[in-house]
C-alpha cells in the first residue's frame, strides 16, 4: 500500500471508528483471546495459526489508550452540597474529567502498557484538559494527538511475565501478553483515595475509629468541634469503601477500552488473570520484575504491600512522604494548588470557572492536622498505609490484538465477531490476512 493510500485509508477507518454504534459496541462486545500467531495446542478447540503475530500500530495504541484513560475536558465537581454552601464541594483531587468516572472526581489511578517495544507510562490523571469540547470538536483524531506525547518509555521491550504459573492462571498462560498484543494496566493509588476519603468524611464531620484493636483513635477528641467522635465509622469498613471505590474506576476504564477494541475491530478482552505480585514487582524472583515498584514485607501482614516506582507512580504515604501528615499536606497541595481543581487560575467548564474554583473552601491547617492524625495512627499501628488493604492496587486489565478469523470461522457459528472485526486488515492495513 502506498502512503497516500495509507493515510486515506487511515481517515476512513478513523471515521468508521468516531461514528461507530454504542449498542452495537455494547451488545457485540465478547472477549476474543485467539490473536494472529497464536496456538492452542491440545483440547476441542486445537489450533495453530497460520498467520505471524501483528502488533499494534502506534495510532491503533494510542486510540486503546485515549479510550481507556484520556482526558475529555473539564469535569463539572460536585453541583452542590448544602453542608458547604455557599460554598462548593470540595472533594476532587482532578480538574479533568476522563473517559471513566472517578468518585468524587478523586482521580487516583494512572495507566501503564507494554507491547513488543517496550514498557510505557501514560499519566493522565493531573494532564489537565488535552481537549476542550466548549471550544472544538472532540473527534478520535484530536484525542490522538493531544495524548501522544503523555506516553513515557521506562524500558525498552516487552514486560516479562512468565507464561506460566503463579504468574499467569492457568487458563491464560497460552494467549495473555503474547507477541503482537498490547497490555493495559491501570494502577490505583490506595494510600491518596484513603486521604481523599479521610477528607471527605472530615469536611462532613465524621471520623474513624480502630476496630481492628478496639480503640478510638489518641488524640482526635481534639477535633470534637470538627468531627463526631462518638460515633466515628469503623476502619474495616471505610477502607473497604475506598478498596471498592478504586475498584471501580479501574473496570469502568477497562471497560472503556474494550468498547473501543469494538469499534476499532481488533480482538481482546478485560480481565484480571495475571498476578498483581509478579505484574508489580514482588514476586520475590528478581528475574520478574514487573513493572518495577518498590515493596515491603512486615510479619504484621499476609503478603508484600508494593507502594510505587521512584519518580514514575509513588503512593502518597511514606518512603514516598516524610510522614503522613506531608502526604495529606501533597494532596491538599494537588486540590488547591496551580493546576488543581480549586485554584482559580484553573480552567474550567463554567461561564464564570474563576467564580466557581475560587468559591471552594481550603483546608486550613486544623483540618490537615486532624486528617494527618488518623493517618498517621495507621501507618505506626499496622506499619502501612492504608491498614487492611493494600497501598498500591491492581485488579483488571486489557489486551488488544488482531484477531485470527481464520480460528472463529473454524470453530465458531456465524457472528463470533462483528464486521468491524471482519474488515480491520483490510481497512486499517491494507491487508486481507
Amino acid at each position: 500500500m502506498r502512503f497516500n493510500e495509507r493515510i486515506t485509508a487511515g481517515a476512513a477507518a478513523m471515521a468508521e471508528v468516531a461514528a461507530f454504534p454504542l449498542v452495537e459496541a455494547l451488545f457485540g462486545r465478547r472477549s476474543r483471546r485467539f490473536a494472529l500467531g497464536d496456538e492452542i495446542p491440545d483440547g476441542p478447540l486445537a489450533y495453530r495459526s497460520r498467520h505471524e503475530p501483528f502488533s499494534l500500530t502506534e495510532l491503533e495504541r494510542m486510540l486503546v489508550l485515549s479510550a481507556m484513560g484520556g482526558t475529555t475536558g473539564w469535569h463539572y465537581s460536585i453541583t452542590r452540597n448544602a453542608h458547604y454552601a455557599p460554598h462548593v464541594a470540595n472533594y476532587a483531587g482532578a480538574a479533568a474529567g476522563r473517559t471513566f468516572p472517578s468518585a468524587a472526581g478523586f482521580h487516583t489511578a494512572e495507566l501503564f502498557f507494554t507491547d513488543d517495544s517496550g514498557l510505557y507510562f501514560f499519566p493522565t490523571r493531573d494532564a489537565g484538559a488535552l481537549v476542550d469540547p466548549a471550544s472544538e470538536d472532540v473527534t478520535p483524531e484530536l484525542m490522538v494527538e493531544r495524548h501522544r506525547e503523555r506516553t513515557r518509555q521506562l524500558s525498552a521491550g516487552r514486560l516479562y511475565l512468565p507464561a506460566e504459573e503463579p504468574h499467569l492462571e492457568g487458563h491464560n498462560t497460552w494467549c495473555v501478553n503474547v507477541p503482537g498484543s498490547l497490555l493495559v494496566i491501570p494502577v490505583a493509588d490506595l494510600a491518596q483515595h484513603l486521604i481523599a476519603v479521610l477528607c471527605f468524611f472530615a469536611q462532613n464531620g465524621y471520623a474513624i475509629y480502630d476496630d481492628i484493636n478496639h480503640r478510638t483513635i489518641p488524640g482526635l477528641e481534639e477535633f470534637r468541634t470538627l468531627v463526631d467522635v462518638e460515633e466515628p465509622f469503623p476502619l474495616t469498613f471505610t477502607e473497604q469503601y475506598v478498596l471498592t471505590e478504586a475498584t471501580a474506576e479501574l473496570a469502568t476504564s477497562c471497560y472503556a477500552g474494550v468498547l473501543m477494541l469494538q469499534a476499532m475491530g481488533l480482538g481482546g478482552w478485560m480481565f484480571d488473570g495475571i498476578d498483581r505480585f509478579s505484574m508489580l514487582g514482588a514476586s520475590g524472583d528478581p528475574d520478574v520484575p514487573g513493572l518495577g515498584f518498590r515493596y515491603d514485607v512486615d510479619e504484621r501482614w499476609s503478603t508484600p504491600n508494593p507502594t510505587g516506582r521512584e519518580d514514575v507512580f509513588e503512593a502518597y504515604c511514606p518512603p514516598h512522604h516524610r510522614d503522613m501528615r506531608a502526604a495529606v499536606d501533597a494532596f491538599a497541595e494537588r486540590k488547591f494548588g496551580p493546576g488543581g481543581p480549586f485554584h482559580r487560575d484553573t480552567p474550567g467548564a463554567w461561564t464564570d470557572s474563576p467564580g466557581f474554583r475560587g468559591s471552594a473552601q481550603l483546608h486550613d491547617d486544623a483540618f490537615k492536622e486532624c486528617v494527618g492524625l488518623q493517618a498517621q495512627y495507621l501507618s505506626d499501628t499496622f506499619g502501612k498505609f492504608p491498614a487492611t488493604v493494600p497501598t498500591v492496587f491492581i485488579l483488571n486489565y486489557v489486551q488488544a490484538h488482531h484477531l485470527d478469523l481464520d480460528f472463529y470461522d473454524h470453530f465458531f457459528k456465524p457472528g463470533a465477531y462483528l464486521p468491524s472485526h471482519a474488515t480491520h486488515m483490510q481497512k486499517w492495513h491494507g491487508n486481507s490476512c
